[in-house]
């Protein structure tokens, strides 16, 4: 026994102070009464230091693990005739650090951050999850091994109106390379007219000839203009029922085709736990899974209702439209290559079709600048 104090005193005389750096342990006679204490209750700190809070907090909240020890000894007995009691050292060790009273606010703080950091990793752990049981079962569906939830009337109106959707862009498509080259040719018409008209006054000989064709194309670029005002009128109300009022139906039509294939992700997964065995902790994470499926069942169930009635506004709204339009198209185009400009003047007037006046399209010279 004599022999094991001696080794583990031997390895006790290099101590560590409060600085990190080695000292000279001080021979007295209560090193065999530390060394007893080692022996007991662990190694023996020293001089070292407790630091609490996080890392680099204020200097307040070290307190010398050396008043530990004097509390420790005067509690078996042993008189400190030299040294302060520790309630008094660390009542002076906190007069002269007044930076310890800031030990609560810090605490505070970090743990606020500490429960963002908390709500923020179970907020991307119930994310991982959802994208896990989606993904499992879109595979399911697309080889074959798992079932959906299908609304044949709702898919049905869903796929018309994709279709749709994809001829009247075909009409808005064409319908703009229309105005594009009938655009090109009234300006031709105008530059044409504009030519017969100055020669018209340089040639004598020739001005009666160079004066009809001159007010003839004059009279036609009128008469384009009007055509290409009521086109531009009849593509903006195309573009408007294409790219706006189909584009936002379609978009609450995929929020619901997500919702359905996460209402039916854990359906499957409801439907597997209710197979398995039914302990106690196969009972919570049944009632947990139910939890979940009612969640998206009524997600999923809302979203349906939303896109009945928005196919059902869209297609009276298309019928509407379309019919306004494509009468409008009908008779300006007509009356135009039937030469009947009253009649053209009268379908303007008629859809409320402002005619543009020349160049309207072209930008200003400050806008050029």
């Amino acid at each position: 026994m004599a022999d094991s104090i001696m080794s583990k005193a031997a390895t006790m005389e290099i101590p560590i102070n409060s600085n990190g750096d080695t000292g000279t342990l001080p021979e007295d006679d209560s090193l065999e009464q530390d060394l007893q204490q080692v022996m007991v209750s662990g190694p023996n700190l020293n001089e070292t230091s407790i630091v609490s809070g996080g890392y680099g907090g204020p200097a307040g909240g070290i307190i010398p693990t050396s008043s530990i020890k004097d509390i420790r000894m005067k509690s078996r007995g042993v008189s400190l005739p030299n040294s302060q009691s520790a309630a008094s050292r660390l009542a002076q060790h906190t007069e002269h650090h007044p930076g310890s009273s800031n030990l609560n606010t810090s605490n505070s703080t970090e743990e606020i951050s500490r429960g963002v950091a908390v709500e923020k990793l179970d907020s991307v752990k119930k994310w991982g999850i959802n994208t896990y049981k989606c993904t499992k079962q879109m595979f399911s569906e697309r080889f074959g091994r798992g079932s959906r939830t299908v609304d044949l009337e709702l898919e049905a109106q869903i796929d018309v109106l994709r279709d749709t959707k994809s001829k009247y862009e075909n009409i808005l498509r064409l319908a703009t390379a229309l105005t594009s080259h009938f655009q090109s040719m009234v300006q031709t018409q105008q530059a044409l007219g504009d030519t017969f008209t100055d020669l018209s006054q340089k040639s004598p000989e020739l001005q009666d000839e160079f004066g009809y064709n001159a007010e003839t194309q004059k009279l036609l670029c009128k008469n384009g203009e009007a055509l290409l005002s009521a086109i531009s009128f009849f593509v903006s109300s195309v573009n408007t029922l294409v790219n706006k009022t189909m584009e936002d139906t379609l978009l609450t039509i995929k929020l619901y085709e997500n919702a359905r294939l996460e209402f039916d992700a854990y359906r499957s997964d409801l439907e597997e736990l209710s197979l398995g065995p039914r302990d106690a902790a196969a009972m919570v994470r049944i009632e947990m899974s139910q939890h979940d499926y009612q969640i998206h069942r009524d997600k999923y169930e809302r979203l349906r209702s939303d896109v009945t009635i928005k196919l059902k506004f869209l297609e009276e709204n298309k019928v509407k439209v379309m019919h306004k339009q494509l009468l409008l198209f009908h008779n300006a185009i007509s009356a135009y290559f039937a030469g009947n400009q009253q009649q053209l003047e009268q379908t303007l007037i008629q859809f409320n079709v402002k005619l543009k006046p020349p160049g309207s399209d072209k930008p200003s010279w400050l806008e050029e600048q």
